[in-house]
């Protein structure tokens, strides 16, 4: 993804918009629906009013949930929406009026904002710490902790419709666990999986999340738009359905390589919400502002990405029906022709037949030669790799050679050419390596890294 030179814009827009306010949020209850509005002001100018509507499940309590422990958590929810408005002008001055935080956790705040924009800030040439870009000035009510019953083993299970999920879903539904899958606007391939994993829409939590149209008006009108981190506000959100469903535990399914860095030699990180980093953050700022009770954790996190490949190919149920690719996810198909694409081609040849891949794919992948430079961005010969939630050079690298070695009739593939040589033979003992490896810095506990290490025992090529 090319860069652009922004920085004077960024200087401009701060000083013709110099402050930024969190008004307030509205709780809508009905029968049908948990609504909440959120009011954000950028220096008196434009208004925002993103929603999000959370459809009514027979299984919620929110009877039992007491009002000032739903307004903390919607507070916390406007906290992260807040972030997709402010970068469009990036106000010096973010008032927040409709809740309480203290030193320490402005402090997390400011955290979180600065490595979520490690993208934005980066492919708009801005410069800027962490000090500088944002004072953030707390101006509301302090508010309690949660304390409200969680049941011991139930599982939400958040679900985008990729291979992580679905084997996130299938290894925990065979367990004593009760899994609640959730999704936050479903497409049709998150639809499609929890129906092929025996879930039906009434037993899954599903939250419906409405940028206000305005935003989309700025962007198109000059002002500045990027990358934020979403995964944050799917953290948040999840923590509020967590409770809404009882559910003590939240598992997601981020890998190990989430915690490599996009630009090497910086802290710019594409997923950095959904890095091991920002999860210890997490589940120290729940335990101590949310509920002492909920564990967040990314159940996958022992694993790489090849581990993962391996375990989606037992799951064929699944091969035709799931969706990486951000560019064609509003048509539901696979763009063929993305970073995205290209990475989930190759991680999986390894463990899949070709003409299978094909099928799947539309077409042959490693055959396109247009892609030749993505494939350096994705194996480590281009200096950055893609903004995308791809996994590392090695195991890329590691996968086409696994693919050279043993589909000898495909061999001649023109994206295989770079690990046909005598150089690229070490990749065979980096991908025996990466299939057996688990990575120990997670927060999975005895019973989950028992799955884990269950499921590892059946990989095979």
């Amino acid at each position: 993804m090319d860069k652009s030179n922004n920085h004077s814009r960024f200087l401009e827009l701060r000083k013709a918009y110099p402050y930024f306010v969190f008004q307030r949020y509205s709780i809508f209850r009905t029968k049908t629906s948990l609504k909440f509005r959120f009011h954000f002001d950028m220096a008196g100018k434009f208004v925002f009013e993103p929603e999000i509507e959370i459809p009514a499940r027979s299984f919620y309590n929110l009877a039992e949930i007491p009002d000032e422990t739903l307004e903390n958590l919607v507070f916390h929810i406007g906290l992260v929406e807040l972030i997709s408005y402010w970068k469009a002008a990036c106000p010096p001055r973010v008032i927040i009026r409709a809740g309480y935080l203290n030193r320490e956790q402005t402090e997390w705040w400011k955290k979180l904002y600065f490595n979520g924009l490690g993208e934005f800030f980066y492919l708009n040439g801005i410069e800027t710490d962490r000090e500088q870009f944002m004072e953030m000035v707390p101006e509301g009510k302090p508010m309690d902790v949660a304390r409200m019953r969680l049941e011991e083993n139930r599982v939400l299970v958040p679900v985008g419709g990729g291979k992580d999920s679905v084997v996130t879903l299938e290894l925990l539904k065979k367990t004593d666990f009760k899994v609640r899958p959730f999704l936050l606007n479903p497409r049709e391939a998150s639809l499609r999986t929890i129906d092929i994993a025996g879930f039906s829409d009434d037993e899954s939590v599903v939250v419906h999340r409405t940028l206000d149209a305005k935003l989309l008006e700025l962007n198109k009108a000059g002002f500045l738009n990027g990358h934020t981190p979403f995964s944050a506000l799917l953290a948040f959100v999840s923590a509020l359905t967590a409770l809404l469903s009882q559910s003590r535990y939240i598992a997601l399914s981020n890998e190990s390589s989430a915690n490599e860095s996009t630009v090497p030699g910086s802290t710019v990180n594409h997923q950095y919400s959904k890095s091991f980093e920002f999860e210890q953050d997490f589940n120290a700022y729940l335990e101590k502002y949310i509920h002492p009770g909920l564990h967040y954790f990314s159940f996958l996190r022992p694993l790489n990405e090849l581990q993962i490949a391996a375990l989606f190919s037992q799951f064929p149920q699944h091969h035709f029906s799931f969706r990486s690719c951000n560019v064609g996810s509003k048509t539901d198909s696979w763009c063929g022709q993305c970073p995205k694409c290209l990475f989930t081609y190759t991680v999986l040849s390894p463990f899949l037949p070709q003409p299978k891949l094909e099928k799947i794919f539309g077409k042959n992948l490693l055959k396109e030669k247009s892609l030749e430079k993505i494939l350096q961005e994705l194996d480590g010969r281009a200096a950055v790799k893609p903004f995308e939630c791809v996994g590392t050079p090695d195991e890329v690298n590691a996968a086409l050679r696994r693919t050279f070695d043993f589909q000898t009739e495909e061999n001649n593939l023109p994206l295989l050419q770079h690990v046909a040589g005598p150089d690229a033979r070490n990749y065979q003992q980096v991908f025996g390596r990466l299939l057996h490896q688990v990575n120990h810095e997670n927060f999975l506990n005895e019973e989950f890294m028992r799955i884990i290490l269950k499921a590892l025992e059946n990989v095979t090529v």
